[in-house]
């Protein structure tokens, strides 16, 4: 539901009723991962997708029923080798979806709003809802803060409402969407199994700031990957040391340029786990110290463009200014894939697949003739596959 927050705030906004259909559970090779969602108003316009098209009509048909009857419902579909024409999924996976209408008269609607609205502004919050239990209980949903604070109700005794918000805010601090069991008495579940008689799967969709691209180094390559960036949905940061170079004009799309030295700038602004670290500037007297900061930090990725003599050189300096080779090998230069890139833009997408790859757990390899999984989950398995998060 929150992948489309930005649409449904302004639908919630006006009052309208909708419908949302969400991916709750995912096996196999599933188009679509866990929070992908559809969303039906009382006029009939459709907006997102749970399956790229295999089911989207028998979803859209769900949620026009639910929009009806007020009820909310969980359906499943699969791959059926005996009817070719049933609803299915036509690359052999399953789907989990739970349709749920958002109604003027539903008693959960503040609830939705309000997390629609906290997503829609950039809000770090979670949406955890019963997606397997009782009829009475389907749908029930709790908003959680970052502080823990949190609105709604599971509709159980008050334990159950405070081991669902313990739970959700470990995943809304790791910035994940999963699943997770409960007793209906509040009493936490072994982790990853199926829900069993008098137990309940919560499923908790999180909503968190843009993760950070800093892009250091003001070249008409940062230029092309801070355009990259921003289409897979990072805050971008352009960082200089040279005014000249580090313009609103060169750089229309970026969040903040910044004038500072690169090293300084790291040692002074906020990274997490999932902020991306590039630097174009080849020259060593900003790559070095600014890498030196760098390698030490919790970040997703850190990356660095140069030839394989400047590679060479660069990580001599570093080792003489003390880094590890443990440090070092967290360095991904030089930066992106073997794309036989030439252009600024397909250099910056050389390095933005390199950086999916990373933080995705890909091969960066072909898929024709490899037998690497398509889907993969949050942790970089394949999706359903042995060891992946549990998705009831």
């Amino acid at each position: 539901m929150l992948d489309l927050a930005d649409e449904l705030n302004r639908w919630a906004e006006r009052g309208r009723d909708f419908a949302v259909a969400t991916v709750v559970g995912v096996g196999g090779s599933a188009p679509r991962p866990p929070g992908a969602a559809l969303a039906v108003d009382g006029r009939g316009t459709a907006i997102g997708s749970v399956s790229g098209g295999c089911v989207e009509a028998a979803v859209y048909d769900l949620c026009a029923q639910a929009l009806q009857d007020g009820k909310t419902v969980r359906e499943h579909f699969g791959y059926s080798a005996e009817d070719a024409f049933a609803v299915g999924l036509t690359c052999g996976g399953t789907l989990e979806v739970l349709v749920t209408p958002v109604r003027a008269d539903a008693p959960g609607r503040q609830v939705f709003a309000a997390a629609l609205s906290a997503a829609a502004r950039g809000e770090a919050a979670a949406l955890a809802r019963v997606a397997r239990g009782p009829a009475e209980l389907l749908g029930r949903a709790l908003l959680i803060h970052p502080d823990g604070s949190y609105g709604g109700g599971l509709g159980g005794p008050p334990e159950l409402d405070r081991t669902a918000v313990g739970e959700s805010r470990a995943l809304l601090d790791a910035g994940r969407t999963g699943t997770f069991q409960v007793s209906a008495s509040g009493s936490r579940c072994e982790t990853g199994a199926e829900a069993g008689a008098g137990e309940l799967t919560l499923f908790v969709e999180s909503s968190v700031p843009p993760p950070r691209m800093i892009v250091f180094g003001a070249i008409d390559f940062a230029a092309a990957l801070v355009r990259t960036a921003k289409f897979l949905g990072y805050h971008v940061t352009v960082c200089d040391a040279r005014p000249v170079f580090a313009t609103r004009a060169r750089f229309p799309e970026a969040d903040d340029i910044v004038v500072d030295w690169p090293h300084r700038y790291l040692q002074r602004t906020a990274t997490d786990a999932r902020t991306v670290l590039c630097v174009l500037t080849h020259d060593a007297k900003f790559d070095v110290p600014l890498l030196e900061t760098a390698l030490r930090l919790p970040v997703a990725f850190v990356g660095a463009m140069g030839s394989r003599r400047t590679h060479e050189d660069r990580n001599d300096k570093l080792r003489e200014a003390g880094l590890t080779e443990s440090e070092l090998s967290r360095l991904h230069s030089p930066i992106g894939l073997d794309l036989g890139a030439r252009t600024p833009e397909e250099t910056a997408l050389s390095i933005a697949a390199e950086i999916v790859a990373a933080r995705q757990g890909g091969t960066g390899l072909p898929l024709t003739g490899s037998r690497t999984p398509i889907h993969r989950a949050a942790d970089g398995r394949a999706a359903g596959g042995p060891g992946a998060p549990a998705v009831a």
